[in-house]
């Protein structure tokens, strides 16, 4: 090893072995690396003695030539990974899964568990079915044990039977949330027999918003299902060194100005430069006045404005939040040390690191704003908010909107006769009016983005106060909730006497989890639903969270905007986003005077006042003492105490048959004989067109599998809920609406040929019909085919439907890894070839030569059913030694078994 040294490090009485930089700071300045390239250069340095690190990977790293355009593919090997329950079931299923061919092949199936520590926060799966009611947490709890009762037994199960893997049970809070109040480390260490040795506390999550962490100085990302169980079973994720963007801060917010008010600035001037697939590092004279709350809502949102990560250094911020969130003082003591002994530490005298780009930003300039209606990049001032709806709404209608004001509530003002004939007429819990365009009809305080924060949570309970006290209702068609990231949140609004005014403006606690921020914002009453449809109103949503595409809040509501707590619970008051709640009033006091926005706004100091007293290290030791146990409903579930899952009858968890048949060694590689094309499609195919989410149509072929067991439509649940079931999920692989396969044209969705025979089926069914007859199955794209979010049922669905190559003009890179990850063999088409180029229509059949080692380019050999073949020279995209060897055994999950059954 050229580069590998170790230092010792005494803290608290205690020694440690760090990895030193000293070999590598021969060579090179390590102090014009940015913080983020540190921690990547350390773990490089940490794994030089593993094959898949070479000293040149460790010299181009910390050489840092921002001048250098060349790609540069690097190894990433976290210290730990952290899971929610709708991409986490799969994995822990595949663990399960990889258990039982170590059994079925002699070896101890208890030697299957992750190496690293991996933790799971199960809050993807409560909706807000209740609210506005004092008991609508335990209602909503109870239905949410109820409906996936099958999931949490199978969770409960792994928690007990797999080593390195915990689980918070539903009820807790919100996986990023208590990442960052609990299960972070900042420095991490682990005991090798005698030595304890302390690095850098890294992950990857299988949720986009694993990010958030990086606002407390540690690096990590979301990152799909299949990289996710590599990490898990001590496997590198693969990555291409990044382009780090910095980003300056200078300067401070001003009063009245939020954490939230800020993030929406950074994300439009973030997605305006354009940082996709890049690193963001925040540096400049601005960190001291953002505390570490404030920093990981920046970072929640990196997905938002398109980075990799959006990180902030450690300093003395960081160390502030540890003692606040009840860290101990030897971890805190550990953190500092350490930090400072690798050069990770960030003061005033740090040096600015050199940068691939630079951006910079006064806090002092950001003014109050939301976003919306359908990008979270979209800013909108918040003087500006109404008109900007207004311009929105007169843009999607062809015809003139006529005078609302005879026939809907006036808002802010007098209420005129309600017109009981027309269609918008809603009566509702006592209540009678005409529901308008541009109604709110949810206000959400929800998400970890901001529910993290308790600046701006005491300021929205502040702005209920104030609103109750003045004798403010909120509008009766809102549905209002309250779902916070943990049960320390509850807490401290509940001791500053916070709870009982929010209660009062309908904000009950409805879950711990995220709820209306990824959907789960449950049904509108009927009265107000139908009243939408009828009326073909167009109304909207306000919540605290960190997206709001179209679609994705209700599918009754067409414009969604993202916005601070306080503004939350102001615009419930207010009701129609018409309304300029920085001019108008948001309704009537007790004597009938109007009430304005500036009436209810809580100064700086009545905020902080409030957080320094109620917000203390005790009240986070204590509501996190007991995390992992969960109520007594999931305390009572009944599980096995096997080691090999038993796979009881479920039509949510079922064994995969993806290591069925498989030997103790790999086969040889064969080629490919008369394989046909399932799918031909073109540019830009994402994984969400490839992979199943969303509702599950009773009439699609996912559908009608649930119905042949027994499951009504209407507790269908989504495909998120069902990915633990393979036959659900490759049932849905294809089956996007948008996905136009170019074999059925004219249709959408789940359709195409099967050739030779012509006849017209569901892409499942003619999978299936291929795997019977024994064909193989290949894939047709165009370029960037598997972009956007990782997605392993992206890859699981086409391997189990029997596709054994795709072929294409280029690819997403961890698309491309997470095939060859299943087995399957992507090929390219060579410079200046596509399928259109070479005329291949995909009624063909492909013959393919088995590959070899480093094999570079492969004859694909296509046979058309009148007996005309044409040869074609295609590109194989296996990069890297370790892909190979894991296309050699069929996958990376069948190589760890062969690993583990070697030892």
């Amino acid at each position: 090893m050229k580069y590998q040294s170790y230092s010792q490090l005494s803290v608290g009485g205690k020694d440690y072995k760090a990895i030193s930089f000293d070999k590598v700071a021969q060579n090179y300045d390590l102090g014009r690396l940015p913080f983020c390239i540190k921690i990547l250069l350390e773990n490089l340095l940490r794994h030089e003695n593993e094959e898949f690190v070479g000293s040149g990977d460790i010299d181009h790293v910390a050489k840092w030539d921002t001048n250098n355009d060349s790609e540069q593919e690097i190894s990433f090997v976290p210290a730990r990974v952290i899971l929610q329950d709708f991409t986490g079931v799969p994995a822990i299923v595949d663990l399960a899964a990889m258990r039982d061919a170590v059994d079925t092949l002699g070896g101890d199936a208890q030697a299957i568990n992750p190496l690293n520590p991996v933790e799971l926060v199960i809050d993807h799966s409560v909706m807000v079915d209740y609210f506005a009611e004092e008991d609508a947490f335990d209602k909503n709890t109870d239905v949410e044990i109820q409906r996936n009762r099958e999931r949490y037994q199978f969770l409960k199960w792994g928690q007990s039977s797999f080593d390195n893997f915990k689980v918070v049970p539903p009820g807790r809070g919100i996986v990023h949330q208590v990442n960052l109040e609990y299960l972070a480390r900042c420095a991490f260490t682990k005991q090798e027999g005698d030595t304890t040795y302390v690095y850098p506390d890294t992950l990857v999550g299988t949720d986009s918003h694993t990010t958030m962490i990086n606002g407390l100085g540690i690096l990590g990302w979301g990152v799909g299902g299949i990289e996710a169980e590599a990490a898990m079973l001590g496997q590198p994720v693969t990555m291409l060194l990044p382009k780090v963007v910095g980003f300056r801060l200078t300067g401070k917010l001003p009063a009245g100005v939020t954490a939230t008010d800020m993030v929406l600035t950074i994300t439009e001037q973030l997605r305006n430069h354009g940082v996709v697939g890049k690193f963001v590092e925040f540096f400049g004279p601005g960190l001291k006045h953002l505390t570490t709350a404030d920093r990981a809502t920046i970072a929640n949102m990196a997905p938002e404005y398109g980075a990799t990560c959006g990180i902030f250094p450690i300093d003395s911020v960081a160390l502030d939040y540890l003692k606040l969130t009840g860290r101990s003082d030897e971890q805190i003591e550990l953190v500092e040390s350490y930090a400072k002994s690798a050069n990770l530490w960030h003061d005033d005298h740090t040096k600015d690191a050199t940068y691939h780009e630079t951006l910079e930003l006064d806090l002092g300039e950001v003014v109050p704003s939301i976003a919306g209606p359908k990008r979270p990049q979209d800013r909108i001032p918040l003087a500006q908010a109404a008109g900007a709806f207004t311009d929105w709404y007169q843009s999607q209608i062809d015809v003139k909107v006529l005078d609302e004001e005879k026939d809907f509530v006036a808002e802010g003002g007098a209420t005129p006769e309600v017109d009981e004939e027309h269609d918008s007429y809603v009566e509702f819990r006592g209540n009678k009016f005409n529901l308008e365009d541009g109604a709110i009809v949810i206000a959400a305080i929800t998400s970890c983005t901001n529910t993290s924060n308790p600046s701006v949570l005491v300021g929205a309970g502040l702005v209920a106060k104030k609103a109750v006290e003045l004798g403010l209702v909120r509008k009766p068609w809102v549905k209002t909730s309250l779902a916070p990231g943990s049960q320390v949140v509850t807490q401290y609004l509940e001791d500053a006497g916070l709870m009982d005014p929010l209660e009062k403006l309908g904000f009950n606690l409805v879950g711990y989890g995220c709820t209306t921020c990824i959907g789960n914002s449950g049904p509108l009453p009927d009265e107000i639903s139908d009243a939408i449809r009828k009326a073909k109103l167009t109304v909207t949503s306000v919540l605290s969270g960190n997206r709001n595409f179209e679609g994705r809040i209700h599918p009754d509501v067409a414009a969604n905007y993202l916005a601070s707590p306080p503004l939350v619970v102001a615009y419930a008051l207010a009701g129609n986003m018409k309304v300029d709640i920085t001019t108008e009033p948001l309704g009537q006091s007790k004597d009938g005077k109007p009430v304005y926005l500036k009436d209810i706004w809580p100064t700086e100091e009545e905020i902080q006042s409030l957080v320094q007293e109620f917000v203390t290290g005790d009240l986070f030791k204590t509501k996190y003492a007991d995390v992992f146990k969960g109520n007594e409903i999931w305390n009572n579930l009944d599980v096995s105490s096997t080691s090999v899952y038993d796979w009881p009858d479920s039509t949510y968890i079922k064994q995969p048959p993806f290591f069925q048949g498989m030997g103790e060694t790999p086969d040889a590689i064969q080629g490919i004989e008369k394989a046909r094309c399932l799918v031909k499609v073109g540019d830009s195919i994402t994984t969400d067109h490839i992979s199943p989410a969303g509702a599950i149509a009773p009439e699609s072929p996912a559908g009608e599998y649930l119905q042949e067991q027994g499951v009504d439509p209407s507790d269908f649940n989504s495909y998120g809920s069902r990915r633990g079931n393979h036959e659900v999920m490759m049932r849905g692989t294809f089956a996007n609406v948008r996905l136009k396969n170019q074999l059925a044209p004219g249709t959408t969705g789940s359709a195409t040929t099967h050739y030779p025979s012509g006849d017209p089926m569901s892409i499942f069914h003619a999978a299936m019909r291929y795997k019977d007859d024994g064909i193989a199955a290949v894939v047709i794209g165009g370029k960037e085919y598997g972009t956007g979010s990782s997605r392993d049922w992206a890859a699981k669905g086409p391997a189990l439907m029997g596709v054994r190559v795709v072929m294409a003009e280029s690819y997403e890179r961890i698309h491309r890894s997470n095939l060859i990850g299943m087995g399957i063999l992507p090929l390219q088409f060579k410079a200046g070839d596509s399928a259109s180029s070479l005329d291949i229509r995909g009624d063909e059949s492909f013959s393919i030569g088995a590959v070899t080692k480093g094999q570079k380019e492969v004859e694909v050999v296509i046979t058309s059913d009148d007996g005309d073949t044409k040869k074609v020279m295609m590109d194989v995209r296996i990069d890297t030694a370790n892909e190979f060897t894991y296309f050699e055994h069929g996958g990376i999950l069948h190589y760890v078994i062969r690993e583990y059954l070697k030892k």
